[in-house]
């Protein structure tokens, strides 16, 4: 394909992209194919001659379409929002057209040094403690994962390395292995499962601690299970804290579980990876309140803030412990200006790393502070609206309500709406999933496109009350 061709196809592929974000609502959001479906429709073997761009565009919607979830359709309720927007799109296409690999300052400046800007517009617009900004003077900084996931296991890495290495200068006798099969780390019982899964990769036990009524961590609570782990001769080394779990956007108390990490010298790891965006307006600030007692900080603008994904923006209180945790210097890595810039492979798991600063600087730059303020007020204008129509309904009841996400459920016994559940979802109209909240079998109601409007919410809450006959309800 030369130039040309690329710019016939490439004009082709924006039209087709608007075509579908602006048509989207009219698709069935849930796919109505069979696992296998495609390798019955597709050749065995790869084409030996090329084809023309004309009739693989064809085969999109001949091929791939059929089996797509539509996560930016307004009828998509289901996890949390996975953004799109048309600056993001294309941010995304020059990433790919640049092509670079910025893992260090030289192989990409201007990847690099992107990045550092962007973050600390970012981290500003948040509202973070400086400390955690790549312009302090402090060894503090922003950057960008791929997902929630890796900085999660990126932070219980840089702690479990930061144990190790002040336990053996502590403690002189016991040897590397000795220190690491004593580790442990904390989270609340309603973190994410990719918490979990941080600690099964780290080879470090991930503890979940029981929550509060308001599905909150407290402090006390931590404190009793480092005292009790600490008697028997464990050491703890990291905390996961919450805000905006996944199953019902609840709140660990940060502030609470601070104190109780700074007393213990514990890595404290803020997840926020949905309802972090909502720190952009400061009327919610105070849901993180105790932010500057945490280590690290993650949350999604791949989430709820506009940016395609992957895009995870990551803040660290002092990077030169990623940098001790994961500093490989091979000779064809090195450049003469290292110190005067990050290595963003330093930071991170993998070597490589696509030039992700540029979707969340046009959206930063397009959108602009105002414009993603009112797109996150908006979202949760639409949740009060689901959630007083739900309230009109004496059938149902609310049994949460978080920014952008509603848990509801039929009244009477959980398989009432177990079976609502399974109805809507069959019908493929609209896409919810379900959680438990204290034993109660609910609904989870999320906030998800862009352009979802009252309209759409109508819409959703009319076909969910369509699947609701007299034999669902007591």
């Amino acid at each position: 394909m030369n130039s040309n061709e690329f710019r016939e196809f490439g004009k082709a592929m924006v039209d087709y992209i608007a075509d579908y974000i602006d048509n989207v609502r009219d698709r069935n959001v849930i796919p109505s194919v069979s696992p296998g479906y495609l390798e019955k429709e597709m050749p065995q073997e790869a084409p030996v001659d090329g084809e023309r761009w004309e009739d693989v565009l064809k085969d999109i919607d001949k091929l791939i379409m059929p089996g797509v979830t539509h996560w930016q359709s307004p009828k998509f309720h289901a996890y949390f929002p996975t953004s799109n927007s048309f600056p993001g799109v294309v941010g995304e296409m020059l990433c790919a057209g640049i092509g670079c690999l910025g893992f260090s300052w030289m192989t990409s400046p201007a990847c690099t040094e992107l990045e550092v800007i962007a973050m600390n517009w970012l981290g500003k617009l948040l509202g973070l403690p400086e400390e955690f900004l790549n312009c302090s003077e402090g060894p503090g900084g922003g950057v960008i994962q791929g997902t929630a996931s890796e900085a999660t296991l990126v932070g219980l890495l840089a702690a479990k390395e930061r144990v190790v290495r002040l336990f053996t200068k502590t403690y002189p006798s016991l040897t590397e292995g000795d220190i690491k099969s004593k580790l442990v780390a904390y989270t609340s019982d309603q973190a994410n499962s990719s918490v979990e899964k941080a600690g099964i990769l780290a080879s470090v036990p991930m503890v979940h601690l029981p929550s509060d009524s308001n599905g909150s961590l407290r402090g006390d609570v931590l404190r009793e299970a480092i005292e009790k782990d600490k008697g028997a001769g464990l050491i703890p080394c990291y905390v996961v804290a919450t805000l905006g779990t996944t199953g019902t956007c609840a709140f660990d108390n940060l502030e609470e579980l601070g104190v109780v990490c700074n007393d213990e010298n514990v890595w404290l790891h803020v997840d926020a990876a949905y309802a972090g965006a909502a720190f952009v307006c400061p009327e919610y600030r105070y849901l993180m309140k105790g932010i500057e007692l945490s280590d690290s900080f993650n949350f999604n603008p791949h989430k709820w803030m506009l940016v395609n994904f992957d895009c995870s923006a990551m803040w660290v209180k002092d990077a030169r412990y990623l940098v001790e945790a994961f500093n490989v210097d091979r000779i064809y890595l090195q450049h003469q200006h290292e110190g005067s810039a990050p290595d963003y492979r330093h930071w991170q798991i993998p070597l490589g790393r696509r030039f992700r600063a540029l979707k969340l600087w046009f959206v930063l730059r397009i959108y602009g502070a105002e414009g993603i303020r009112r797109h996150i007020r908006h979202q949760i204008q639409l949740a009060k609206h689901f959630e007083d129509l739900v309230n009109m309904d004496p059938r149902f009841e609310v049994n949460t309500s978080s920014m952008g996400l509603v848990c509801f459920r039929l009244q009477g016994d959980n398989e009432l709406t177990q079976q609502l559940l399974d109805k809507i979802n069959a019908a493929k109209r609209i896409y919810v999933i379900p959680c438990y909240i204290r034993e109660k079998f609910v609904i989870r109601f999320a906030i998800c496109s862009r352009i979802t409007t009252t309209e759409d919410i109508n819409f959703s809450w009319a076909e969910i009350v369509s699947h609701v006959s007299p034999h669902l309800t007591n």
